[in-house]
């Protein structure tokens, strides 16, 4: 086996209102005097701020609220919270959210290095800066944002850019079930499918495989597959809700140390391209890209296939096993009340060219790790077969 360097959070709390019970006396086992809770305008209108401000308080902490993150965050944004947090010196910073907020956060705990513009650490080693204590603290349960070291963000001309370094992992990742209750069903199967996702292309990596991962990404596949229908028919279920956001959490850290393939490859171009929702998009694609994968991958299909459905797999051969799982995602696609053709996005066939010759070019990476080579031509095919 060759060798295995693996990253994970320090300390993870999984705890119905653990944010109102726990979050301020968290922060002072960081010492902290002066923390910045970084969100967005619905998750205060919806008053989790208002909560997280109050318990911080109680614990004697100074807070300020930047609640002015986006989708796909641009790179003004992230400046404007980095603004905030120098101008009233915070020594802890609070992500709280979904993805693109707990994104920002972590760029932000890095304020305290000499840095005018989030351009200038976009491709330099971070690993000698300093990094302030982070709290994550998701309020969907599919990006697993608390448990990466990756922040993902919209540079000037469109682009993602990525900022990949284990400096950037939260220290703390507090997984409060009550904060999904009031997700709408749109939102919750798509980050419930895109976490699935995670585990799926982790355990299929190419380049990074490891057998912790391996485990992690089977018991988190495992909790999202057994709740999905559960989440999706009874929203106030607080105990399906926490195992949803546990088992995100657990895609988190698997596939942030075996990284992600095609999916997230052919997602990109559509969020970027056309703004659909990251786990929406990884929901479109995800079927057209495992199928075409079958006949290298199918083996490792079916065994995922055997962990989520034992009974029904039991004397299945592998390619049965795996395209019976493939099936059964589609299902939960098709049900979920999501569009599930890219025609539905009002994407056309003359768009597909672009959104492939995207797909080669610039997220190359990610068809590197994934388990069978693509070419531009497949790439369009997939596409096209989802239109």
């Amino acid at each position: 086996m060759t060798g295995i360097e693996f990253y994970t959070n320090g300390h993870i709390v999984s705890e119905a209102n653990s944010m109102r019970e726990k979050l301020g006396a968290l922060a002072k086992q960081y010492f902290a005097t002066s923390a910045i809770i970084i969100t967005d305008a619905g998750i205060s209108q919806l008053g989790y701020t208002d909560i997280a401000k109050q318990s911080l308080e109680e614990a004697g902490i100074n807070v300020v609220v930047f609640d002015s993150v986006v989708a796909d965050p641009p790179i003004e944004v992230v400046e404007g919270a980095i603004a905030l947090a120098r101008t009233n010196q915070c020594d802890l910073v609070i992500g709280l959210g979904g993805g693109s907020s707990i994104d920002t956060a972590k760029i932000v705990a890095l304020y305290p290095n000499d840095f005018q513009s989030v351009n200038d650490i976009l491709d330099i080693d971070l690993s000698s800066f300093k990094k302030l204590p982070l709290f994550a603290i998701p309020t969907t349960a599919g990006t697993g944002a608390e448990a990466t070291f990756v922040s993902v963000i919209t540079a000037e001309d469109g682009s993602k850019k990525a900022i990949y370094t284990p400096k950037i992992l939260p220290d703390v990742a507090l997984l409060d079930a009550t904060l999904t209750l009031k997700l709408p069903r749109h939102i919750t199967a798509a980050t419930a499918l895109d976490a699935m996702v995670h585990c799926v292309e982790a355990y299929t990596s190419r380049t990074k495989k490891n057998p912790i991962s391996d485990a992690l990404a089977v018991k988190g596949l495992q909790m999202l597959w057994d709740n999905f229908e559960r989440v999706m028919n009874q929203g106030d279920d607080v105990e399906a809700r926490a195992d949803m956001l546990l088992g995100s959490t657990l895609a988190g850290i698997a596939f942030v140390n075996a990284s992600v393939a095609a999916v997230h490859g052919l997602s990109y171009p559509l969020s970027i391209n056309f703004h659909v929702p990251h786990g929406h998009a990884n929901a479109l694609v995800m079927c057209g890209v495992f199928t075409f994968n079958l006949p290298t991958a199918a083996p490792l299909y079916a065994e995922l296939a055997r962990a989520v459905m034992p009974s029904q797999t039991a004397d299945m051969t592998d390619l049965e096993a795996a395209s019976q799982f493939i099936n059964q995602l589609k299902y939960f696609l098709t049900s979920s009340g999501l569009q599930y053709r890219l025609s539905e996005l009002d994407i056309t066939e003359q768009d597909i060219p672009a959104l492939a010759d995207i797909v080669i070019n610039t997220y190359s990476r990610l068809i590197a790790t994934n388990p069978k080579d693509m070419s531009l031509e497949e790439v369009t095919d997939i596409y096209k077969e989802i239109l």
